[in-house]
Parts: structure tokens; sequence; C-alpha cells
């Protein structure tokens, strides 16, 4: 282990190299000259040195310092010594601002970071992709010349940034972004943008939700206690009147808890876990019921039912949610074909696994209206869609219950012709 330069160490070094060549100019008689000679070869060993630690510090790549001697082997070993430590924090704060990095690309949000000035500093992947800035090209230049909207300037102007913003994409207006940012480092600030987009859409859907079944509710509560009120005086309701009130009533109940058994049936089903789908259904069994229901629910409307079904295919999967699935577009189909027309289901094997065609010769549906069908209470003729008993949620019901089973709903019209709805369920859920 090389010890450091002291003075005592140093004076020794001097002492023993100048002895003998004070001995020989005692002996001589010419002691200046041999003790500036002696300095002179000091001065040029140190000038020799001073130039291998230069070429050393200046144009090799190498840690490992010259080889030294004297004195100057502590100061090789010590400079080595602080390059290998320096060289070892560099490394640690390299391994450090790559963590950080790395760990900034896995957030779910968008990461920004400026300086005091707006100065953007760096950004992750997310943060190009929704904010449409680019690394490290975007890197020095002013965050608001990039992002130009009124709101984020004056977002960036007022630095409250005890508030999130929120504003439209600039770089798609169709989605909302939240804006917060925050202090990071000394005069640096943090901002991390998240895309809320779907968290609105469901806020809407949530309030719409809300709003419709208040309004599905309303309408035949208060034919109720119309009806409960008139009861109050006798001489209202005797004879016909009676009858009707009745008639009334009980349709008005039974829409009411048809509604209240639809939402119980969809807040199930979208509260399912993932599901093990290894129970065997028995469709054709299941259709052949259904069959015989969807006679009786036709009764005078004398529809023509044909069912075309593969006694032999069987699935895995859950037998309620496939259940409402396909009850539901059979009665669908029922409900909204005109007397007297076809209504045509199949249940086959296709080529890409087990099929189920349900194929009326009702009105058709307009093509903007075929993507809004499965979301809850819409309804393409809402006044139709009362007298038919329909309360909108059905096919909600056949989407998650599809979703679940890995399909989807797949829906084909025509208006004035009639429409099919189907799905094809997954190979591996053939039995």
């Amino acid at each position: 282990m090389v010890e450091r330069l002291t003075w005592r160490k140093l004076a020794l070094e001097l002492a023993f190299f100048y002895l003998p060549w004070i001995g020989i100019g005692l002996l001589v008689g010419d002691l200046a000259w041999w003790l500036l000679l002696a300095s002179v070869l000091v001065l040029l060993w140190n000038f020799y040195h001073q130039l291998r630690l230069s070429d050393w510090l200046w144009k090799e790549r190498s840690l490992t310092p010259p080889s030294g001697a004297g004195n100057w082997v502590p100061l090789f070993s010590g400079i080595y010594r602080l390059q290998k430590r320096n060289r070892r924090r560099r490394q640690d704060l390299v391994n450090l601002i790559r963590r950080f990095r790395n760990g900034a690309e896995s957030l779910p949000d968008a990461v920004v970071v400026y300086d005091y000035d707006g100065s953007i500093v760096w950004c992750n992947k997310l943060a190009e992709e929704l904010l449409g800035l680019r690394m490290p090209s975007d890197a020095g230049q002013y965050i608001g010349n990039l992002i130009r909207t009124p709101e984020f300037i004056s977002y960036l102007a007022d630095s409250d940034f005890d508030h999130a913003l929120e504003m439209r994409s600039p770089v798609n207006a169709s989605s909302t972004l939240e804006f917060r940012t925050m202090p990071y480092a000394e005069g640096e600030y943090l901002m991390v943008v998240r895309d809320v987009t779907q968290l609105k859409q469901l806020e809407g859907m949530r309030r719409n939700f809300f709003a419709n079944v208040s309004h599905e509710l309303r309408t035949p509560m208060t034919v109720l206690r119309g009806y409960l009120e008139m009861s109050e005086d006798p001489d209202m309701l005797v004879g016909p009147m009676w009858d009707k009130a009745h008639g009334v009533m009980t349709e008005q109940l039974t829409r009411m808890e048809s509604l209240v058994e639809q939402l119980l049936t969809l807040s199930k089903i979208e509260a399912s876990a993932k599901l093990e789908l290894d129970h065997i259904v028995d469709v054709p069994s299941m259709l052949d019921i259904l069959q015989k229901e969807a006679q009786t629910l036709s009764g005078e409307s004398d529809h023509k039912l044909c069912f075309e079904i593969d006694n032999g295919l069987k699935v895995y999967g859950d037998d309620d949610q496939l259940r409402s699935a396909i009850s539901n577009l059979v009665y669908n189909a029922v409900k909204h074909t005109p007397e007297g027309a076809a209504v045509t289901v199949k249940w086959f094997d296709s080529h890409t696994g087990p099929r189920l065609e349900v194929i009326d010769s009702g009105e058709g549906i307009a093509p903007q209206h075929i993507d809004r069908l499965t979301e809850r209470f819409y309804r393409v003729d809402k006044a139709r869609s009362r007298e038919t008993g329909g309360s909108g949620l059905g096919l909600a019901i056949v989407k998650h219950a599809l979703s679940h089973h890995e399909s989807n709903l797949e829906i084909t019209s025509t208006v004035g012709q009639g429409s099919m709805f189907s799905f094809t369920l997954p190979e591996r859920l053939r039995c």
C-alpha cells in the first residue's frame, strides 16, 4: 500500500539525494558546483515525471497511471485513486439516471421534466405520443412553443400547480389530458400527463345510466301513482274502469320488474371475475327451449320461426351468461320483426369456431346506429322500443357476456330488409 506524501518524507528523500553530492563536493573541494549539478538533475527528474503525468492525464485513455519513483509514486497513486473514485461515482450516477428513466418509461403516464424558464430537459416515450414532443431534438426548447393551446400557456404563466389542468390533446382532439406539475429538483419541474378520456367517458356513461334508469322507472311509477290516487275514490274504479286500471298497473309493474331484472343481470355479468370456461353448455337444448319461448312470445303475430341447429355442437362456457346472450338476441328478433315475417336462428360449426346467427326480416338498422347498439339504454326508435317492452339493456348484456367468452357481437343490417346478429366462439371452446 502506498503511503501519502508528507513534509518529513519529502525532506528525507531530498537529504538522502543531496548527501552523496555534498560528500563529493567536500572531497573535491568545489561544493557549490556539485550542489548545482545535483539541483539540475533533481529539476530534470521532476520535469520528466511532470511530462509523463501530463501525457497520462490528457492523452492516455488507460486508468492505470505510469510507473514513478520517489515522491512521484504517492502523487500518481493518489490521482489514480481519485480518478477511480470519480469514475465509480460517475457510473453510479449513470446507473441512477438509467433507473430513473427506465422507471419513468414504465409509468402509465407521460412525464416531462423542464427548467424554471420552461426549457424541456427530458420526457419519456409516452409524452412523445400524447404531446407530440420529440427527444432529443426538443431538449432545450420552450415547452410553450411546442404545446401552444391557450389553456396550457395560461397554466404555465399562472404557475398555480396546486390544481390539475384538463384540456384536449394537442395531438388528438378526441382525447382529454390531465396535467399535474410539481417541483422536482432545484430550478426544475416535473409534469405528469395522464390520458383521462376513458374516465371522462365512464363518468358520462354513469351520469347517463342513472338518468336513464330514473327516466325508465319514473314513467311506470307515475302511472301507478295516478291509479292509486284514483283508487281513493271508490266510484272512480268501478266496472270497465277497474279492468283497464288493473291491466295498465300490471303491465307497468311487469315493465319495472323486467328492467330491474335486466339491470341485475348486467351488473352480475360485469362484476364477474375471469371465467374458467370449463363447464359444458348444451346450446342445442338451450335453443330448443328458446324456440318454444319465442313461439309463445310471437303469439298472434304468427312469425315464421326457423331454427337450424347442429344438435351435436356443445361448447365450454358459462351457462347463465350464454343463455342471457342468446335469449336476448332471439327475443329481440321476434319483437322487432313484423307479423308473419321470418326469424331464422342458426347454430353451426364454422371454420373459425362455433357460430350463432339470428336473422330477422324487420325494418333494418341505419348504419349510424349500429356502433352504438350495445350502449346501455340506446334505442334506434325509442317510442317503438317502449311499445315492445324494450329497455335498451339487452344488447349491452350480450356484449359483456360474449366478452367473457372471448367473442364479439357482429351486426349487419340493411334498411328495409332486416338484420343479422351473430357471434363466433373460439375454437378452443368447442367440446
